[in-house]
């Protein structure tokens, strides 16, 4: 059980810390004009097509740890689960936000943080995430080979 709980708890962890570490890697390489279409905070078809795959990878390594440390089946479902279900609720606030009385202007650079706060992406990236994570995280753990 205490295997279990770890391995859902480090794989959550370990995705959380690669998804931060490379989303902001990313944002530093691109700069704002590179994550954002000109003169606003909408992000790039670039930066969602590079989150996406990041993403991927992010729960891939998230389900291969938890796998590995959990040594059970029922620790990856229970992680892709959480992400799924987190991910979701978390897309509520995206998708019933009222619309913008017009698009906020951004001006020059923006830093990391700033760029966090007010990037806007179309609804469905929200819905899609967390299915992507999911989906990952299974492919994580089906990469970890049981010991025989």
């Amino acid at each position: 059980m205490l295997r279990t709980i770890g391995g859902v708890v480090i794989g959550y962890v370990v995705l959380a810390l690669f998804v931060f570490a490379t989303f902001s890697l990313t944002y530093l390489l691109l700069g704002a004009d590179g994550a954002f279409l000109p003169g606003s905070y909408t992000v790039s078809t670039l930066w969602l097509l590079i989150s996406f795959v990041l993403g991927l990878i992010a729960a891939v390594l998230g389900g291969y740890v938890c796998a590995s440390i959990a040594k059970n089946s029922r620790a990856p479902i229970i992680l892709a689960g959480i992400v799924l279900v987190l991910g979701l609720l978390l897309a509520i606030p995206v998708l019933t936000a009222p619309g913008e009385a017009g698009p906020q202007a951004r001006d020059g650079n923006v830093g990391n943080l700033e760029a966090m706060q007010k990037a806007k992406q179309p609804g469905w990236v929200a819905i899609v995430n967390p299915i992507v994570g999911a989906i990952g995280i299974m492919i994580g753990a089906r990469l970890k080979k049981p010991r025989r």
